[in-house]
């Protein structure tokens, strides 16, 4: 009988977890949390229902641990597009597509539905990582007016206008590409507009402040 190595059930388990992970957010896009239950992520996933109970102990670890990996994710590839762009409202406007795009396509409940449903502390593990992305889009609107591309203003207060935006555009519409495809352009245009930018006729950003560098 071949010996199986830690190695071997490490690779095992780990793959039994992204199982689980996958499916997960797959019905929550295809039928959303309320009423989702263990065993139905269990059967979805192809695995027995005591499989999900080693890794998650209930619905609320499974969504926590969930949005931490996608919200990880999202980061990581967002922060890799956004350097490719030195100007910082082409900046603003990948971000803002970014955000409505993946708020879509994972139908993760909005703020104040996911603290009704987490426990005070699970609640605190994801705002730190969304107060990551706050962060990120403070930067961002920081280098505009700083570059003269956008007015003085409150940067945090804007990003809190911004990220408020962002979540009901995200719950408004349809996912059909062409109606995403609109409803994010409409998004971008109406969040560049209201933090002051201002573009040229060909639709290039130009500075607001003259006498910036």
């Amino acid at each position: 009988m071949p010996r199986i190595s830690a190695s071997s059930n490490a690779a095992q388990r780990a793959d039994t977890q992204r199982r689980i992970l996958t499916a997960f957010g797959e019905l929550l896009f295809s039928h959303g949390l309320p009423g989702l239950t263990m065993t139905d992520v269990a059967r979805h996933a192809g695995v027995g229902r005591t499989a999900v109970y080693n890794y998650y102990a209930d619905i609320e670890q499974l969504l926590i641990s969930y949005a931490l990996e996608e919200t990880e994710r999202f980061l990581a590839e967002l922060r890799e597009a956004l350097a490719g762009l030195p100007n910082p409202v082409d900046r603003l406007a990948l971000y803002v597509r970014a955000q409505v795009e993946d708020l879509s396509r994972r139908h993760l409940p909005p703020g104040p539905a996911m603290a009704a449903v987490l426990s005070p502390s699970s609640f605190a593990k994801l705002a730190d990582h969304v107060g990551e992305l706050s962060v990120l889009l403070q930067d961002i609107l920081r280098a505009g007016m700083e570059q003269g591309y956008l007015p003085e203003a409150d940067v945090r207060e804007q990003a809190q206008l911004v990220h408020g935006t962002l979540s009901s555009s995200a719950a408004r519409g349809s996912d059909e590409p062409e109606e995403l495809e609109q409803r994010i352009a409409r998004t971008v245009r109406f969040i560049q507009g209201g933090a002051g930018a201002r573009f040229d006729e060909s639709g290039r950003p130009v500075r607001i402040n003259s006498s910036a560098r």
